[in-house]
């Protein structure tokens, strides 16, 4: 089961706390902690080519089951992102329950018009050094319930809106979400060292330069450096 952080978050987002508000609880939870100002982190990020070739979607197997618990991962991040809890019926079944898609600034009644977002996609993560990953390690990449900033439930419209577009294409229509998206987005890089190209870079430099340092906290996977 995933920390509550995010919820934390998606709570004084939809209550609709400022910007810097926000940041600031993000920040306080982050305080004490090792970390990596984001502005350092982007330019620790290894910059190289990506590369396509090979994709399948299929090669990310995902939503398990890990904790044999009868919820998988997506049933997972619903129930820590939840705004009001669903009901769990058998198998892990929810029904009812409210969240709220920071992306969109949208609230969801009911599961059903969720999807659970990978933040860095499973392709981007390919292309980033994943092609150079065991299967497990992509699995483990599209299952990641130990970083809570890895996967998020949004909109089913705001996330094939964003399908698998890195940052410099696609950033959350809500403004005030930018900068946390910004944070949730290197953290997966720095955590799975995956790779930005030239482009992806810049746009990270570009765009946190108007945001807070926050600091990058995360524990890294074991996975190899991209090449």
């Amino acid at each position: 089961m995933r920390t509550k952080s995010r919820a934390r978050l998606l709570v004084t987002l939809a209550a609709g706390l400022t910007l810097a508000g926000s940041m600031a609880i993000l920040q306080t939870s982050a305080a004490g902690a090792d970390g990596i100002p984001l502005r350092e982190a982007i330019r620790a990020l290894p910059v190289i080519g990506e590369d396509r070739l090979g994709y399948e979607r299929t090669a990310f197997r995902h939503w398990i089951d890990a904790d044999r618990d009868r919820c998988s991962t997506r049933s997972e991040v619903l129930l820590t992102e939840a705004v009001t809890p669903p009901a769990v019926g058998a198998g892990c079944a929810l029904t009812g329950g409210r969240w709220y898609s920071y992306y969109d600034a949208t609230y969801v009644d009911g599961p059903s018009g969720l999807d659970i977002d990978h933040v860095v996609p499973l392709a981007e993560a390919w292309d980033s050094g994943a092609s150079q990953w065991t299967p497990a390690q992509r699995q483990a990449y599209a299952n990641d319930l130990d970083e809570p900033r890895a996967l998020v439930a949004v909109t089913a419209r705001s996330n094939r809106s964003k399908s698998d577009k890195d940052v410099a294409e696609w950033l959350p229509p809500h403004a005030a979400a930018r900068c946390g998206y910004l944070v949730d987005w290197v953290t997966v890089k720095t955590r799975w060292h995956l790779a930005v190209d030239d482009i992806e870079r810049d746009a990270l430099v570009r765009e946190a330069a108007v945001c807070p340092d926050l600091p990058i906290v995360t524990t890294p996977a074991d996975t190899p450096l991209p090449s």
